[in-house]
């Protein structure tokens, strides 16, 4: 009714409190995130895919403000459509991770985003980036948003060298399902991304369909 009080989420900003994770084996990468946003306390979507495509095998994973998470990569897909026309090929993983970093450092006083950039090129394989605010690694694997602090020990304990695309994909499996446990800001579904020299394939795994652990 007119002169009532809107609610209070309402004005506050939309976040992908999230639990996000990239993976390289050899040759390829695979991607995973959990499904819900936030604003404040309150969910405002159980079912958002945070992993977005930049180009035919190259993603990235969303965290922080939806909005400018989602504007980031929008901006990104379009550059690299029109640099994959001017080179007249597939662009390389890194040149996605660089237009990503270059965004975020030129806008971090106004945006709040963190993005994890993976894929495979002809030329490096599988490789996975992480950026946030000018910084640029590639690592073996990258983990981020407000889930990653309950996962650190497992991932680092779990992870190992030359891991198969079978493994790693359990691997992602496991992480976003300890995450979604433990964070309020995760939860919903786990959406993956495993993307290799012959295909990109996505999956959705339901929250009844994650694997449980001792205390779940």
């Amino acid at each position: 009714m007119l002169g009532e009080a809107e609610p209070h989420w309402l004005s506050e900003e939309v976040k992908t409190g999230t639990t996000i994770i990239a993976i390289e084996f050899n040759g390829g990468v695979v991607l995973g995130s959990d499904s819900r946003v936030s604003a404040g306390a309150s969910v405002v979507n159980r079912v958002m895919n945070k992993l977005s495509p930049l180009h035919d095998k190259i993603y990235c994973a969303l965290s922080g403000s939806a909005a400018d998470a989602q504007t980031i990569a929008e901006m990104v897909n379009y550059q690299l459509d029109v640099h994959s026309m001017e080179i007249g090929e597939d662009p390389q993983v890194r040149s996605a991770a660089n237009l990503v970093r270059n965004i975020s450092y030129k806008y971090k006083e106004e945006l709040s985003a963190h993005l994890i950039v993976a894929g495979w090129d002809r030329r490096a394989g599988g490789q996975v980036f992480a950026t946030l605010n000018g910084l640029l690694t590639r690592q073996p694997f990258a983990v981020g948003g407000s889930g990653s602090s309950y996962v650190y020990g497992f991932v680092d304990a779990e992870y190992r060298k030359g891991m198969s695309k079978e493994d790693c994909q359990q691997f992602v499996v496991n992480t976003l399902s300890l995450a979604m446990n433990r964070d309020g800001s995760s939860g919903g579904v786990a959406y993956l991304v495993s993307i290799d020299e012959h295909c990109t394939e996505e999956k959705v795994i339901l929250g009844n369909d994650l694997p449980t652990f001792f205390d779940q």
